[in-house]
C-alpha cells in the first residue's frame, strides 16, 4: 500500500503532497523534510530504493524534481518505480490538475489503473466535461 505520495524540488520545497493514511500536520512537515534529506543526500549510484522507518521509499528524479511514494516494506520496488514513470508521462500530457490524475490510477494508496492509454482517455473526457 502507498503511504504517501511526494513532489520535492532539490531545495527541499514539496510542490505535491497527497497522504493516504491520516497523519498530523506537525508530522506531514517532519516526514516531508526527513524524506527529502534521505534522497537528496543518496549518493546516485545506489539504488532508488531506500528504507524509512518501518517502510519503503521509492524515488526518482526528474530534471529538478523529486518524485517519492513511501510503500510498505514487502511491496515490490519495480512496480512502483514504474508507477513513478507513468504518472510522470501522463504529467506530460495533463498538467492542469495534478491531483486528479492521481486518482485515476491511485485509489486509496492502491495502484488502480495502470494503462497509460486508459488514463489520458479518461482525462480527456473529463476535460470536455469542464
Amino acid at each position: 500500500m502507498i503511504r504517501f505520495i511526494l513532489l520535492q524540488n532539490r531545495q527541499g520545497k514539496t510542490r505535491l503532497a497527497k497522504y493516504y493514511v491520516p497523519l498530523e500536520d506537525s508530522e506531514k512537515h517532519k516526514v516531508e523534510y526527513e524524506v527529502h534529506r534521505l534522497v537528496v543526500n543518496r549518493d546516485p549510484k545506489y539504488t532508488n530504493f531506500v528504507e524509512f522507518r518501518t517502510h519503503k521509499v521509492i524515488y526518482r528524479r526528474y530534471a529538478g524534481l523529486f518524485f517519492s511514494l513511501c510503500v510498505d516494506i514487502t511491496d515490490n520496488e519495480l512496480a512502483y518505480l514504474e508507477c513513478i514513470h507513468l504518472f510522470v508521462e501522463i504529467l506530460d500530457h495533463f498538467f492542469s490538475n495534478v491531483y486528479l490524475i492521481l486518482d485515476e490510477f491511485i485509489l486509496a494508496g492502491e495502484l488502480q489503473e495502470t494503462s497509460k492509454k486508459a488514463i489520458i482517455e479518461r482525462m480527456g473526457e473529463l476535460e470536455k466535461l469542464e
